[in-house]
């Protein structure tokens, strides 16, 4: 028989020797997520032996993950903003990079009333389910070019007690929207150039969906079609908010402001790093 103890040592031996960055911990997770049980539990059981099916299927779990596919496709969910997502290869799992965007378009529209929200690119719905539960009288609109993404988005607005409030659908960044006016249009758009896709880690270049992470060969490219455009999709006063990638505040500020957006401003995340870009359109709040 083989015990946890046992179990986890060789996983995380195998998971090291792939160039997982915290193979330890990693493995626990697997182990606990195949026997449905939390990481403490399978810590504290940690001389107990494992079922010969059991073996079986944790070495399926690491050998998955071996080949550098992201935890969160095999564990089948991600936390974001307190709320648990699906996740499955058809969309771009939720970082804590974007909670940046969310929280500071939360900011600007709390006490304001029944709002109206666009999330453009939505993926797994995690900016449109997250600011429809931050914002009880929030209606939020979700866009995305893929069928098979907006069915992950729908599953998670239902998960989250939300679906009543937040609608999708498919189409081509805001084409979707017909003649409709938003207090706010926020968007976590692909942004990496082509040339740079193959200096990303293996589980976001191998394993995420290329249609969320790059637009072409230029980066800017949804940036310039997102400020042209939104302006005859929000209300006076309304803003458009944006997640930018390393580097690119600066630009993105810049394609605002010539669009006619009023009070642009950057905001750094946790890392410090400038990662959303705000304008205000027509009128400053």
């Amino acid at each position: 028989m083989t015990t946890i103890r046992a179990a986890l040592a060789a996983a995380a031996d195998r998971l090291a020797a792939a160039g997982v960055e915290s193979p330890d911990r990693e493995a626990c997770w697997l182990l606990a997520h195949l026997l449905g049980s939390s990481v403490g539990a399978v810590r504290v059981r940690s001389d107990s032996d494992l079922s010969v099916d059991d073996v079986r299927a944790f070495h399926a779990l690491v050998a998955r993950r071996e080949r550098r596919e992201p935890i969160q496709y095999i564990l089948g969910t991600e936390e974001f903003l307190g709320l648990t997502f699906a996740v499955t290869p058809a969309v771009l799992i939720p970082r804590l990079d974007t909670e940046t965007l969310v929280m500071e378009a939360v900011s600007r529209l709390q006490g304001r009333g029944p709002v109206r929200v666009a999330d453009i690119g939505t993926g797994s719905g995690a900016i449109a389910v997250a600011a429809a539960h931050l914002l009880s009288q929030a209606r939020v609109v979700g866009v995305d070019l893929s069928a098979d993404a907006l069915a992950v988005a729908a599953e998670n607005a239902e998960r989250n007690g939300v679906a009543q409030r937040v609608e999708f659908r498919q189409g081509d960044l805001l084409a979707p929207l017909g003649n409709e006016r938003f207090d706010a249009i926020l968007s976590n758009p692909p942004y990496i150039a082509d040339d740079e896709v193959a200096r990303l880690m293996p589980e976001v270049r191998d394993w995420e969906p290329r249609l969320a992470l790059t637009p072409g060969p230029d980066g800017y490219t949804l940036y310039r079609r997102l400020s042209a455009d939104a302006p005859a999709h929000l209300r006076t006063g309304g803003f458009l908010g944006v997640e930018v990638g390393i580097g690119q505040a600066e630009a993105v500020s810049q394609l605002m402001m010539e669009a006619g957006f009023l009070q642009v401003t950057v905001h750094p995340d946790t890392a410090g790093v400038d990662r959303a870009v705000f304008g205000v359109w027509g009128a400053v709040l």
